[in-house]
C-alpha cells in the first residue's frame, strides 16, 4: 500500500526533474503506481471510508442487555474488558473466548468516549522565572550502588527550579528534617539566589498535623528556615504526588540519568559516599543542566539575594547522660563515653552523623542511627566497668552490641564449649584487650585460633597480639675516677 509519504517523495523528486523512473525508485514504489499518483489526492484523502463490517459482530445479542449496565454501573471506568469477557463466557460456555477480546476492547473503548464518565483533566501552568522552586525526596536503592562493596540504601533530595529546570541533587539517608535544610540550602547557595515560593509535600520533617481540624501545617522550626530565606511555602494535598509535577518529573529523569552514567562507567561501586554525591551531581551537569543554561541565566535575574549566612542544618539536644552511659536522641539510644555520666552535653543531630559536644568541645561523634535500629552501643565506653562485672555480661540489655564482628561472635560461642561458665569472664577480657589495643589485631588473632578448632583462652588471645617483652641485661658501670683528670691537668703543665 503506498503512504502519503511516499507520494510526497514523488513529486518532490518529479518536481527536482527527475525521470519518472528515477523518482519512482527513490519513493519505492512501481512505475505504474508513480503514474497513478505523480498528481491529484494523497492515498489518505483518495481512501473511501468503510461503514460496513467485514464479519457478524460477536456481541450484537448481549451488548444492550449485558454489556451495557455493567458499563454504566462502572462510574470510574475501571472495569476491564477481561474482566467483562469472563462474564460474557461463563454465562455461555464456548461462545466468547480470548479470540473476541480485541474486538471488546474496541467496543468499550468506543462507548466510553461517547457515554462514558469524564476523564481527569490536567491544566498545564505557567510558571514565572524566579518564582518557584520544588523539592522531593526520591528512593534510590534500586540503583544498586555500592560503597567498598556494601549496598547503600539511600535517598535522593532534589531540588528543581519550575521556570528553567535547573536541578540540584544531594544524598539523604531519611526524610529528616536536618536533610531537607542541609538539601535545600545546599541548593540556593549553589544558586546564588532564592525563589520567592519553595513547593513541597506533607512530609513530616516540614509539617504536623492538626490535632482539631485533621489537616497539616508548617513546622515552627522548618517555618523559621523559610522565614529566614524570605520564602513562602506551598504544599500539595496529601497522596496527590501529581500537583508536585515539577519534582516528580525531576525523581524519574535523574535516576534515569545517573542509571545510564553507571552503565557507561562500567561499575556502581565508589571508595566513598563523597565520591558519589560528586559523580552524581556531575551526571546531572552534563544531562540536565546543561540543556537549560540560556533559561537559567534568565531566571537568576528575578532571584531575591541569599542571606548573609545559613542556618544550622542540624538539631540541638541537651540530654543528661545516664549511669548506663547512654544518651536518648530521637527516640534512640547512644552510648557515650562511661566518664560523662551525669553530666549534660549537647548533642547536635546532623543528617548523617550524631556529635555529642561537653563544654564546646567534641567528644564523640558517630553515625546517626536510621530505619528499624533504635540503639547503638559502643563497647569502648562501657568495657572498663564491664571488665570489672563480667557477670553483668549474660543478660546486659544491649548484649548483642558487645560483638563488633562475626569473628568475636564465633569466638564467644567457642568460649561458651571449651570453658562453660568462665566464657563471658574470657570473652569481657578479650573484649577489653580489643578496647585497649587494635580491634582489628584481635580479630585476626582470634580468627587463627578458631582455624585451628583448639580450646583457647583470653590468655591465648594476648599472647598472639602482644609477645612478651625481651628481657633487658642489667648493666653496671664503675663510677669514674677522678685522679686521671688531675694527672692530665698537671701533664698539660696549667
Amino acid at each position: 500500500m503506498v503512504t502519503d509519504a511516499q507520494v510526497r517523495l514523488l513529486r518532490r523528486k518529479l518536481y527536482e526533474g527527475k525521470s519518472q523512473e528515477g523518482a519512482a525508485a527513490v519513493a519505492g514504489m512501481s512505475v505504474r503506481s508513480a503514474r497513478r499518483w505523480q498528481r491529484g489526492e494523497l492515498p489518505s484523502q483518495a481512501r473511501v471510508p468503510r461503514h460496513w463490517r467485514t464479519r457478524k459482530d460477536p456481541f450484537t445479542e448481549v451488548w444492550q442487555s449485558e454489556v451495557v449496565p455493567l458499563l454504566e454501573a462502572d462510574k470510574d471506568g475501571a472495569l476491564q474488558a477481561t474482566t467483562i469477557l469472563d462474564v460474557l463466557e461463563a454465562a455461555r460456555p464456548g461462545r466468547y473466548g480470548p479470540a473476541h477480546l480485541r474486538t471488546l476492547q474496541r467496543r468499550i473503548r468506543d462507548w466510553r468516549a461517547l457515554y462514558g464518565p469524564d476523564k481527569q483533566v490536567y491544566f498545564e501552568q505557567v510558571h514565572p522565572p524566579g518564582r518557584e522552586a520544588a523539592v522531593d525526596f526520591t528512593h534510590a536503592t534500586e540503583l544498586g550502588v555500592t560503597i567498598l562493596g556494601q549496598l547503600l540504601r539511600h535517598l535522593l533530595f532534589l531540588f528543581r527550579l519550575s521556570f528553567s529546570k535547573w536541578t540540584w541533587v544531594d544524598v539523604a539517608f531519611g526524610e529528616t528534617f536536618e536533610a531537607l535544610v542541609s538539601g535545600a540550602q545546599g541548593a540556593v547557595w549553589e544558586l546564588g539566589g532564592v525563589t520567592h515560593v519553595l513547593r513541597h509535600d506533607n512530609l513530616s520533617a516540614a509539617t504536623h498535623e492538626l490535632k482539631r481540624s485533621g489537616g497539616r501545617f508548617l513546622t515552627r522550626r522548618f517555618n523559621a528556615v523559610l522565614e529566614h530565606y524570605g520564602m513562602e511555602s506551598t504544599r500539595i494535598r496529601a497522596g496527590e504526588s501529581h500537583e508536585n509535577g515539577i519534582a516528580e518529573k525531576a525523581n524519574d529523569l535523574v535516576k534515569s540519568a545517573i542509571s545510564q552514567a553507571l552503565v557507561l562507567r562500567g561499575s556502581k561501586d565508589f571508595r566513598s559516599v563523597e565520591a558519589y554525591v560528586s559523580f552524581v551531581r556531575e551526571v546531572v551537569d552534563r544531562a540536565l543542566n546543561r540543556q537549560v543554561a540560556e533559561r537559567l541565566v534568565e531566571e537568576r535575574r528575578f532571584l531575591k539575594p541569599l542571606p548573609p549566612s545559613r542556618v544550622p542544618s542540624y538539631t540541638v539536644y541537651r540530654p543528661t547522660v545516664r549511669r548506663w552511659s547512654t544518651i536518648r536522641i530521637g527516640g534512640r539510644t547512644y552510648s557515650v563515653p562511661s566518664r560523662l555520666i551525669g553530666h549534660e552535653v549537647e548533642v547536635r543531630q546532623h543528617p548523617d552523623v550524631i556529635e555529642v559536644r561537653y563544654h564546646d568541645k567534641v567528644v564523640e561523634t558517630m553515625p546517626r542511627l536510621r530505619g528499624e535500629q533504635d540503639h547503638r552501643i559502643d563497647y569502648r565506653h562501657v568495657i572498663s566497668s564491664l571488665v570489672r562485672k563480667p557477670g553483668a555480661f549474660a543478660r546486659y540489655r544491649f548484649r548483642e552490641e558487645l560483638f563488633p564482628t562475626l569473628t568475636f561472635r564465633r569466638a564467644y560461642d567457642a568460649l561458651c564449649r571449651y570453658r562453660g561458665q568462665r566464657a563471658d569472664v574470657e570473652y569481657v577480657r578479650v573484649l577489653h584487650l580489643a578496647a585497649t589495643t587494635m580491634e582489628s589485631q584481635v580479630d585476626a588473632a582470634m580468627a587463627e585460633l578458631l582455624e585451628r578448632s583448639e580450646p583457647f583462652d583470653y590468655a591465648a588471645v594476648q599472647a598472639a597480639i602482644v609477645p612478651e617483652r625481651p628481657a633487658i641485661p642489667e648493666v653496671r658501670i664503675a663510677p669514674p675516677d677522678l685522679k686521671i683528670y688531675d694527672r692530665l691537668v698537671a701533664g698539660a703543665g696549667l
